[in-house]
């Protein structure tokens, strides 16, 4: 069964575990995990990193769409960024080497989906107002802010993979 024949996440009900406040950000994340997987299918590997009128390539959002969620849901714990982490944000846009597929990095992507909803599990509802600092400037934001811009960068991008990936894949 395709995810067509499926209603939006966000109308097929709560996800399991998530508090009632989170399930707007977890809607989101699946719906985003399930069309970022059924568009990539027989996706070309060849065709990862073009970029079509000079936009971003399908391998730039798939790593983007990892890592972004990665970074937002460091800082929602009240973390700084690892080196490795920022290694990561450096080298996106970039293929890491000759033999990463498109598979790979949707598989990345699955899994910071999977870890996010984890963290959402986890997340106290009594914490969402708290103040989180963003970046070296260490801008302001709260746990709620940086969820939520969690779910809606991940549905940015993956609107931009998918009129990429329309582009570039043949019909």
């Amino acid at each position: 069964m395709t995810t067509h024949s499926l209603p939006e996440y966000w109308l097929r009900g709560a996800v399991p575990n998530i508090p009632p406040l989170l399930q707007p950000v977890a809607h989101a994340l699946l719906q985003a995990r399930d069309e970022v997987t059924e568009l990539m299918q027989d996706f070309s590997d060849e065709l990862l990193w073009e970029r079509p009128a000079s936009v971003a390539s399908a391998g730039f959002h798939l790593q983007h769409l990892s890592g972004v969620l990665d970074r937002l849901c460091t800082y929602a714990k009240g973390q700084s960024l690892t080196p490795e982490q920022l290694q990561q944000l450096a080298a996106e846009g970039k293929k890491q080497n000759e033999a990463q597929t498109a598979r790979e990095l949707v598989t990345a992507f699955q899994q910071q989906v999977s870890k996010t909803l984890l963290q959402l599990q986890h997340t106290d509802v009594a914490t969402l107002t708290d103040v989180r600092n963003v970046g070296r400037a260490g801008l302001p934001s709260t746990v709620l802010g940086l969820l939520v811009h969690a779910a809606e960068h991940t549905m940015r991008h993956t609107g931009q993979l998918l009129v990429t990936v329309r582009v570039l894949k043949p019909v």
